[in-house]
């Protein structure tokens, strides 16, 4: 039993964080032919991990919707998301990062409005597979810090390491506030089994980071193939929505129009 603790503690470590700033969204309906890009955050992050990217999809004229993940545990949070995507009328493409993948592929199919699936450095579980197992077959040893809650146990960065392990081709500065705006993650995350999957019947689009020491390259290229996605590669580190907003911002620009 404590080994099984350990491996789950261990497994947070692989789900995700990114950038600072603050993210703008739009208001509750969508009324341009465009469709809505809701953005997810992984864990250790917040919806302002996004906001170089909503930054230039808002440009680009898309209504954008950078949610709070709750980080509570898969279950809850794909139920949360589902909740949210209700509340938006028209066309949706969703797009997760890190554990945000995992929650989109659990939430998407619940709103046939959904169009396009969208993971950057993301996990994609199949039915009955847990993140715990996928990160298991890549885990780095990241420095955790584990907090007794009345709910389990949860998890974030040890700041000291944050870079090195999430955001090595970030900025020191930039680094250093992600690290410490962080949000723990509840060890549910990695223990809850995917219960559906989504990618089946929404198209889907996969970033993979080939520079990525949270996530491997090569675990995200099977998850990728696995999901039928269509997959672009990019030299970054699982930060790339502040690293590299560019190519995340094409990437999801090419499902939207498929979307349309």
């Amino acid at each position: 039993m404590l080994r099984r603790a350990a491996l789950a503690v261990g497994a947070l470590a692989l789900i995700g964080a990114t950038a600072p700033g603050v993210a703008m969204a739009d208001s509750a309906k969508s009324t341009g032919a465009k469709p809505t890009i809701v953005l997810v955050h992984g864990a250790w992050a917040e919806s302002s991990s996004w906001s170089s990217v909503v930054e230039r999809l808002r440009k680009d004229g898309y209504p954008v919707r950078a949610l709070a993940n709750p980080l509570q545990g898969l279950t809850s949070d794909s139920a949360y998301v589902s909740s949210y995507l209700a509340s938006i009328d028209g066309p949706l493409v969703l797009v997760g990062h890190s554990y945000g993948g995992a929650v989109i592929t659990n939430s998407a199919v619940s709103d046939p409005d959904v169009k396009a699936l969208v993971y950057i450095a993301g996990f994609i579980p199949a039915k009955g597979e847990t993140v715990g197992d996928l990160a298991a077959k890549s885990s780095p040893a990241i420095p955790l810090v584990t907090t007794t809650v009345p709910d389990g146990a949860e998890v974030s960065i040890d700041p000291a390491h944050f870079r090195e392990s999430f955001a090595g081709d970030v900025d020191k500065a930039t680094a250093a506030t992600l690290a410490t705006v962080q949000r723990p993650a509840n060890t549910k995350a990695v223990t809850d089994a995917g219960e559906k999957e989504a990618y089946r019947t929404i198209p889907s689009w996969s970033l993979i980071t080939r520079q990525d020491k949270a996530i491997a390259p090569d675990l995200q290229r099977f998850m990728s193939k696995r999901a039928g996605a269509r997959v672009e590669e990019v030299n970054a580190s699982h930060a790339v929505m502040v690293s590299r907003p560019d190519a995340v911002t094409n990437l999801i620009e090419k499902a939207a129009r498929s979307a349309r």
